[in-house]
């Protein structure tokens, strides 16, 4: 079942996001690092109802945020329009869950979302060397349009697009 997360889901929700910082950075991807993503901004995505935790048996299997906020570098970005769009940040998934369709299942929500509120582009980005995440995004149905870079970060990442 995916729901708005709760602050009672935070201790879960970081665990999440610390062991996929751990696999990131084995393969020697810093995209996520000491300084991002942290509890305030897990909090502060609860406080503005974008945060959605799939739950399986009372065990979060994974997370993503769902929101308008575009990131300044996305200007850069080669977008096939400039319409309003949802923006996905911060997806995740426990690692007792991967390849059980977890992720699908939150970009896929992220489409249910928009329908709701007559949204019908969405926008992502990932690091290049996320290969995990770019094999995701284009099995559900996202097409890569280019790259930019994002202040603070090292390497460029790519940048998809979904029209609904």
């Amino acid at each position: 079942m995916i729901r708005n997360a709760e602050i009672s889901d935070l201790d879960q929700m970081m665990q999440i996001i610390e062991s996929s910082k751990l696999d990131m950075h084995s393969y020697g991807n810093f995209q996520w690092n000491e300084d991002y993503p942290k509890a305030e901004h897990l909090m502060n995505d609860i406080d503005n109802g974008s945060l959605y935790v799939y739950e399986i048996e009372g065990m979060i299997a994974g997370i993503v945020c769902i929101n308008k906020e575009e990131p300044e570098e996305y200007k850069n970005a080669n977008w096939s329009m400039s319409k309003e769009a949802y923006i996905i940040h911060r997806l995740a998934v426990n690692k007792n869950y991967l390849g059980h369709g977890v992720g699908s299942e939150l970009l896929n929500y992220t489409d249910v979302i928009c329908a709701k509120n007559n949204i019908s582009y969405i926008k992502t980005d990932t690091n290049a060397l996320n290969i995990k995440a770019q094999g995701l995004l284009i099995k559900c149905g996202y097409t890569f349009v280019g790259e930019t870079s994002l202040t603070g970060y090292r390497g460029l990442f790519y940048c998809y697009e979904k029209l609904l």
